[in-house]
């Protein structure tokens, strides 16, 4: 029913494959439109909306080890490496 079709990436200018399988999705899900972007422009544009998170040092509470976490530490409160953080969640 569906064939693959050539289409243009509006961001980059290359032709891309829209294929019957992604079509056969697009209308299980009741898209009209066909994609506009390739693969690689659609991932770019969507990271780009991604802020990056800024990574803290701390030294691991349980191991001594350095660990980077995503908050800023605090004195009053352990921070854990992601081996100890696993472990100590599993027990």
């Amino acid at each position: 029913m569906y064939e693959d079709k050539t289409l243009v990436c509006k961001e980059c200018g290359n032709e891309f494959v829209f294929t019957a399988g992604e079509q056969e999705f697009y209308a299980e899900r009741g898209f009209e439109n066909e994609p506009q972007r390739c693969k690689d422009c659609r991932m770019a544009r969507k990271n780009a909306n991604k802020a990056q998170r800024e990574m803290y040092t701390a030294t691991c509470a349980s191991c001594g080890a350095e660990a980077k976490v995503p908050f800023k530490p605090r004195e009053d409160r352990p921070v854990y490496c992601s081996e100890c953080f696993a472990k100590m969640r599993g027990e």
